[in-house]
């Protein structure tokens, strides 16, 4: 049986030298954007990276309970953001440094996993999302195999015969050899298991593996429910499930039509655009709210919509929702 010493995975380490310094420097951005470039934590202004989260919702994969919460508990999801910065701002440094190398392997793994089953499914050209989640799962699993090599703080420690360095703790969780007797099932399954959770969510989120592709990124869409008439109000729920999330849907018409397409009542864009706040009640970070010239719904936006109308009729009725880019929803009034 083939056996890896000491020098093997020192090697190994060295040769991933370039390959930490970009993946470490991705996630330790994200924290030097969001807090030195410019504050992105603050919960009032525009780019608030809560409301990023909030846009991963309608279509993430196995973490939806978490994140449904945290958008609709706002403390909360503060301080996971802060957390999340912090960890990210830890896990790339430390990489890029070699500290505890394996470790924040690990790290690099797991913030992937979340980026990937989040928002895998986002992308309106190159699947971006989804390639830097299957990609950081795949680099994370690599470097904990390998470690840190010469270029590493690791190294550095283990050449200098610090105390820590013989310990076994830190073979697993810093750098040099691994204290497993056989790798090659870890290598071999880890390996295929990767690529299993790579086309299982490449088929999930986009179709590319085998039927129709799809990209749930291109262009809105809006589902509306508990659409009725009470009290002189039309009142319904509408929550935009696709789209880009750099870009809201804007909404210029709302219609209440007969079955035949007779408008007996019509809000336009101008009329959606002044609105008042207490006909929105947004459930999550996100704020369906009144634009310049419509009503702009970002994307994983929810709320409950309540407009004031006056009709007499018996006849079923059909609510008409109007996308500026000509895209039309529809819903059947209940009684």
């Amino acid at each position: 049986m083939q056996t890896f010493n000491k020098q093997s995975f020192t090697t190994a380490g060295f040769f991933t030298l370039g390959l930490r310094m970009v993946v470490g420097w991705t996630y330790f951005s994200a924290f030097w954007r969001r807090l030195i470039l410019e504050n992105k934590l603050i919960e009032t202004e525009a780019g608030y990276i809560g409301v990023k989260f909030n846009h991963f919702l309608p279509n993430a994969l196995g973490i939806k309970p978490i994140i449904e919460y945290l958008v609709t508990h706002p403390d909360a999801l503060w301080w996971a953001m802060v957390v999340f910065t912090v960890v990210e701002a830890i896990v790339g440094l430390f990489i890029m440094l070699g500290l505890f190398t394996r470790l924040m392997a690990v790290g690099v793994f797991s913030l992937a996993m979340g980026i990937l089953l989040g928002s895998g499914w986002i992308g309106t050209t190159c699947l971006d999302e989804w390639q830097i989640g299957v990609l950081g799962v795949s680099t994370g699993f690599m470097l904990f195999l390998t470690g840190g090599g010469i270029g590493s703080l690791d190294y550095y420690f283990s050449k200098n015969n610090l105390s820590f360095t013989t310990k076994k703790w830190f073979g697993l969780l810093g750098s040099g050899e691994l204290p497993i007797k056989n790798l090659k099932p870890i290598v071999f399954v880890g390996s295929f298991a990767v690529l299993g959770l790579t086309l299982y969510t490449n088929q999930v989120f986009h179709g590319g593996v085998f039927g129709t592709l799809h990209n749930k990124s291109v262009k809105p869409k809006l589902e509306l429910t508990d659409v009725r008439l009470q009290n002189n109000e039309l009142k319904f729920q509408v929550y935009r499930v696709e789209g880009a999330d750099v870009y809201g849907s804007f909404l210029i018409g709302i219609q209440l039509e007969t079955q035949s397409g007779e408008i007996l009542h019509k809000w336009d864009g101008e009329a959606l655009s002044k609105l008042s706040p207490s006909n929105i009640e947004n459930i999550y970070v996100a704020h369906i709210k009144p634009g310049k010239h419509s009503l702009v719904i970002p994307l994983g936006a929810k709320a409950n919509l309540s407009l004031p109308v006056s009709l007499d009729t018996r006849e079923s009725l059909v609510l008409r929702m109007i996308d500026v880019s000509g895209i039309e929803w529809t819903a059947t009034v209940g009684k």
